[in-house]
């Protein structure tokens, strides 16, 4: 993708223009109480795969959105002693936590990884909310329940990522030697957008956000530019139906826009962007990073990535910002 979107001078100071709703902090506010009303009910099980003598692998399971069962693999290095720093990690569009041979770096580098699935994406998490069985929706999950921000499916997601961070200041309690004090979260597209609602949603309990080439972010501006990728199923969604449905699409999708709730993230950040991005156009991300609520944020521009961002260069750069949080 050519660079298509706006000049570098004009992404540095862009904020969006996406409608805060008046009752934004109440709906979640509301969302995360009813979620807390079940038990967190940690569950860890040793892995049973192949061997990795470097490694200590537990499956995680955890009460989720509606108390639904949430999986995620808690990755360690197995002779550093304790208590650790603990990465909670996000996963991109359509995947689901994987498996652990393949998410060793962060242990590798010392921490506490704690990947989360993402429900009705991975394979270990499903999504059985009723609301959306009947509905009118377009492929993937943006416009699941679309309708009505109760019935959203991101509000679910969103509920889970906050829930994930409990998780994390759980272990300890379960005999885990993690400290609390250095919880992290990170994500890619999709899990970006969920790494700035973790912290958000969070407040005080987590320590920094390291959120790359993030999806939902001023999400209008993404249908309208977007040449690829999830915003997609929105526009073909809403070429069916009338302005005034349009219009309810997007209020609904402003609960849950990371432009919204990059304001009330009271952590550092370390953001990137890619400039021939076609998933997330550059401005949608400069404008989630722009309204982002702590001044200790940075963003590393890569002027001729694509989605792929800065690949393994961005983690190199982000173990060097938790290195000088001294977070590592």
């Amino acid at each position: 993708m050519p660079l298509t979107d706006l000049p570098l001078d004009s992404l540095r100071t862009y904020t969006g223009e996406v409608g805060e709703p008046a009752d934004l902090d109440a709906f979640w506010a509301g969302s995360l109480a009813l979620a807390r009303r079940h038990d967190l009910a940690v569950e860890l099980t040793p892995h049973t795969g192949p061997a990795l003598p470097a490694l200590d692998v537990l499956d995680v399971r955890f009460a989720g959105w509606g108390g639904d069962r949430v999986a995620a693999w808690l990755i360690r290095p197995a002779h550093l002693p304790g208590p650790l720093p603990v990465v909670v990690e996000f996963i991109g569009y359509s995947g689901g936590r994987g498996l652990p041979v393949d998410r060793t770096a962060w242990a590798a580098a010392g921490f506490a990884h704690l990947v989360v699935d993402t429900r009705g994406q991975g394979h270990d998490t499903p999504d059985p909310d009723p609301d959306v069985a009947g509905g009118q929706w377009v492929g993937g999950f943006m416009t699941r329940g679309i309708d009505d921000p109760a019935t959203h499916y991101y509000r679910r997601a969103l509920v889970d990522c906050a829930r994930a961070v409990d998780v994390a200041h759980a272990l300890p309690s379960l005999g885990v030697e993690v400290d609390t004090a250095r919880v992290v979260v990170r994500g890619a597209s999709q899990g970006g957008a969920f790494s700035i609602a973790a912290a958000a949603l969070s407040p005080g309990r987590v320590a920094a956000a390291l959120v790359d080439v993030p999806f939902l972010c001023d999400v209008r501006r993404g249908t309208h530019l977007a040449g690829d990728g999830p915003y997609l199923e929105v526009v073909s969604y809403l070429r069916r139906h009338s302005p005034e449905k349009a219009e309810r699409a997007f209020t609904t999708l402003s609960y849950v826009d990371g432009v919204n709730l990059a304001a009330r993230a009271k952590a550092p950040a370390l953001f990137s962007v890619a400039l021939m991005d076609p998933v997330c156009p550059p401005s949608t991300v400069f404008a989630a990073y722009n309204r982002w609520g702590h001044d200790d944020r940075e963003i590393d521009v890569w002027e001729f990535a694509d989605h792929a961002g800065g690949g393994g260069h961005q983690t190199q750069r982000q173990l060097r910002f938790l290195d000088r949080l001294g977070l590592r």
